[in-house]
């Protein structure tokens, strides 16, 4: 949700402007998974994973090929079409555990309880749809599950990397960690980790991502 701010942000959710934001050039992402999902799942036993806003799904051909059963949701049919053919790039043995389904993210109701693993990264949503989309997030993962969420830190609204004018749609790890209920919920990691990227003028920024990874307890 990067780089749309020559729009109206009330557009930045709907099918339209993302069909026409894929259909209007190539790839859109690098096609590599995304730095914190990695670190934070990779040692996690494999189940059935969620990827939200998987986009041209590099996230969900990651989980596959480490042997999770993964869904990807988007709101771009064109995106989800990218996402079906990379994963039968990749062939039938990581093609055969994913799973692509086109949603509104806004209200959609994923299926309660269901998941080893839900990740939404870079969805940034303004409140209260922000917290609302959280707590049906939350609400799908199993006892024993984990939820990752990782986001733009509202710091990143100082720095050169073109974000969007919309200071609502930036969040902390601490206020997503906001909605879960500490008696059903163990707190993994709710930080604010720097990596370093090329800002549109081609020099180097520090931005900070919101990292939320939290475990069901029961």
């Amino acid at each position: 949700m990067t780089h749309v701010h020559e729009h109206d942000p009330s557009d930045f959710y709907s099918q339209e402007f993302w069909d026409e934001r894929y259909s209007s050039t190539g790839a859109v992402w690098s096609g590599n998974p995304n730095q914190r999902l990695v670190e934070q799942t990779a040692t996690l036993t494999p189940g059935r994973a969620l990827d939200v806003g998987c986009g041209e799904g590099a996230d969900v051909i990651w989980l596959a090929s480490n042997g999770w059963d993964a869904t990807g949701v988007d709101v771009s049919t064109v995106a989800l079409e990218r996402a079906a053919a990379q994963a039968a790039e990749a062939g039938a043995a990581i093609a055969d555990h994913t799973t692509w389904q086109q949603v509104d993210i806004r209200s959609w109701e994923p299926p309660t309880g269901q998941f080893d693993l839900v990740s939404a990264q870079f969805m940034q949503l303004p409140e209260p749809a922000r917290g609302e989309l959280h707590r049906r997030l939350a609400a799908a993962v199993r006892p024993g599950g984990h939820l990752l969420i990782v986001g733009h830190h509202p710091t990143d609204m100082h720095a050169s990397v073109g974000r969007p004018d919309v200071p609502d749609i930036m969040f902390t790890a601490e206020q997503a960690a906001a909605v879960l209920d500490p008696e059903n919920w163990e707190i993994l990691a709710c930080a604010a980790p720097a990596r370093e990227i090329t800002d549109p003028d081609g020099n180097l920024a520090t931005i900070k991502d919101a990292v939320l990874h939290a475990v069901r307890s029961h």
